[in-house]
């Protein structure tokens, strides 16, 4: 069996986990990490980190590049890779601009070969699979989704993102009905002024539809566990009965399962006509190892 040929495209935690998870597949191969601020000749576990992909030894062989630098900068980082005619998967997060980003890549992956896979993750990814199944079970109800609590990794990104932001943490707490409050903890670079960066934070898109208090901290890092949760209910109808009640639940590393997510759709990639697509596009088989008789064998 031919193997497929993985490139890592960022080395923060998700994309320590997704070379973890890498190397765990039997059927892929960790090709090198990609980087910006790489040294000349460093590894990780004996893999190559460059900080552009065209100085990998076998470019040409690299099939898919899973991305997992922050959100906002996964369309440039798309629109980068494809056109070399790499497939790529990211966890782009901002519900809102899935549809902008799908249509924007679309084109860009069909006229260079290529497939693209937005949004996988655990929300959107994960619980965006279950979401639909709920919905094909029971068409007429109401889903409510509750996140936490736990550490929201697009969040938190955001927030570092900030000016005067040193260091951040973004909490999930759920307030029930799918409505959430988010707990921000950071520490501020010298002469910050913290009252100024707490707004800015409120107001950022990430934020601004929730309930959000941001607390000064002298260490962020006593205050990191990695742990989330996630509660999907749905009460609903099938056909005409009425009082279907559908619940799912998972508490997770964050990392670890959006890494995860993400190489199961480099898997499915390999297996699309080229284009880009949400992980609701793709048929379950794909994400899975192993060829169709023996999957359907072992679960239908």
């Amino acid at each position: 069996m031919e193997k497929i040929k993985i490139a890592v495209v960022g080395l923060g935690n998700i994309g320590k986990a997704v070379c973890e998870a890498v190397n765990a597949a039997e059927d892929m191969e960790l090709c090198g990490i990609v980087r910006r601020a790489s040294a000349e000749g460093e590894t990780l576990n004996e893999i190559k980190i460059v900080d552009d992909i065209k100085k990998f030894d076998k470019v040409n062989k690299v099939d898919v590049a899973i991305l997992c630098g922050p959100s906002r900068e996964v369309p440039g980082m798309a629109e980068k890779y494809l056109p070399m005619g790499i497939n790529t998967v990211d966890s782009f997060d901002i519900h809102s601009e899935i549809w902008d980003l799908k249509t924007r890549l679309d084109g860009i992956a069909k006229a260079n070969n290529a497939c693209s896979i937005i949004s996988t993750g655990m929300d959107p990814g994960a619980d965006s699979i279950i979401r639909a199944l709920f919905l094909a079970l029971t068409p007429r109800g109401i889903t409510y989704t509750n996140f936490g609590p736990g550490m929201s990794m697009g969040h938190t990104v955001a927030v570092k993102a900030i000016a005067g932001v040193k260091s951040a943490l973004s909490m999930t707490i759920p307030a029930g009905a799918g409505t959430h409050n988010r707990m921000v903890y950071v520490e501020i670079e010298p002469g910050a002024d913290f009252a100024a960066v707490a707004e800015k934070i409120k107001s950022d898109p990430y934020f601004v539809n929730d309930n959000t208090k941001v607390t000064l901290v002298d260490n962020v890092n006593d205050l990191i566990d990695m742990g989330h949760a996630a509660n999907i209910v749905r009460k609903g109808v099938s056909g005409t009965a009425h009082n279907q009640l559908l619940e799912f639940t998972m508490k997770v590393n964050n990392p670890a399962l959006t890494a995860q997510m993400m190489v199961s759709c480099a898997r499915a990639s390999m297996r699309r006509p080229p284009g880009c697509y949400t992980v609701v596009e793709l048929p379950l088989i794909d994400l899975l190892p192993g060829g169709t008789e023996q999957i359907i064998r072992s679960l239908v």
